[in-house]
């Protein structure tokens, strides 16, 4: 037995004792033609109470190789996980809890395909946003880590969307809730807000894995664990910091997901579905008030497939001059 592999069993061993949920629980389903291999999409929750599964068995998965200081985002692949390998940037960590995160993932195939089948609809226009800032695009896989790629998903923290927005952070970058809509729940107003908030704390910190743990826990709770551990001559990257159960697992989840996304022989092997490289929607307005499955038939689309890309919406009635998020074959 090489070290290596001597190393991933024990450390697979010792990690199974914490875990918190994937995702929330969603209702919608439809098929996407975008795909090259398509999966019912629905949600599961994926609490794993300790001692449920057994143990997990290992398979060694490498973390991605380190990326040159200068990534060409202009080049065009025709699958977007492709794309996403070329623009992968943050620093990769390596440690127990990627490993029993990834492990978790590698054991449940069925919950992947459905994961990616979801965010079929979203992932191009939220790629097209991270490469015009030039952020990472390991962000673009955050929504799978919040909300499994649900747009409806909502949390006991009163969290909802793909972003997972908390009411008051909402306000604070100007996502409109009220009766009418809530826009935590819209897909370009969600994904315009958390990557000008994931910014701003990036720049707050300096440090990628430091913003995402603020992103989770708060960044005044992360600038207080940094000041502790600067007031006792500790270190204060991510792994040193004292924080929640959940926002320790945090980035781990991110960088088990990256992990295996970058290896497109396991995706192959896990049947992955692809996802192909182009618009999947586009944005029309609506100069009167139009009832929703109305709008729906006149766009020829099932109902759930158009509240799928509309799902803002709180009434069956949406208000004038209301930008309408269509497929782009529509």
């Amino acid at each position: 037995m090489t070290p290596r592999i001597a190393f991933a069993i024990v450390a697979a061993l010792a990690c199974g004792s914490a875990w918190s949920n994937e995702a929330q629980s969603e209702n919608l389903q439809s098929d996407v033609p975008a795909l090259r291999s398509s999966a019912r999409a629905e949600a599961v929750t994926t609490a794993v109470p300790a001692g449920t599964d057994g143990p997990l068995p290992v398979i060694e998965v490498a973390a991605p190789a380190p990326l040159p200081e200068t990534i060409d985002l202009t080049y065009e692949s025709a699958e977007i996980f492709q794309h996403l390998r070329r623009g992968f940037a943050m620093p990769n960590i390596s440690n127990s809890l990627v490993l029993h995160h990834q492990q978790w993932y590698l054991n449940r195939p069925d919950y992947l395909r459905r994961m990616i089948t979801r965010s079929s609809r979203y992932l191009h226009f939220i790629i097209v946003e991270l490469d015009k800032r030039g952020m990472p695009l390991e962000i673009a896989l955050l929504p799978m880590v919040e909300s499994a790629y649900n747009p409806t998903a909502y949390s006991r923290s009163h969290a909802s969307g793909l972003w997972q927005f908390v009411p008051a952070t909402g306000k604070q970058y100007k996502l409109e809730q009220n009766w009418w809509v809530d826009e935590r729940r819209d897909i370009v107003a969600s994904t315009g807000a958390a990557l000008d908030y994931l910014q701003y704390i990036y720049e707050l910190h300096g440090d990628w894995h430091l913003a995402l743990a603020s992103y989770n826990w708060g960044e005044g709770a992360v600038k207080r664990a940094i000041e502790k551990n600067q007031a006792k001559g500790l270190p204060t990257d991510y792994a040193s910091l004292t924080m929640p159960n959940e926002t320790r697992h945090y980035v781990p989840k991110l960088q088990a997901l990256k992990n295996i996304f970058s290896n497109a022989t396991l995706m192959s092997q896990l049947g992955l579905p692809e996802i192909i490289n182009r618009p999947y929607f586009a944005t029309v307005g609506t100069p009167r008030p139009m009832d929703v499955k109305t709008a729906a038939r006149l766009a020829n689309m099932p109902v759930d497939e158009f509240m799928a890309l509309n799902p803002s919406h709180n009434r069956p009635v949406m208000k004038a001059d209301t930008p309408v998020v269509l497929p782009a074959d529509k």
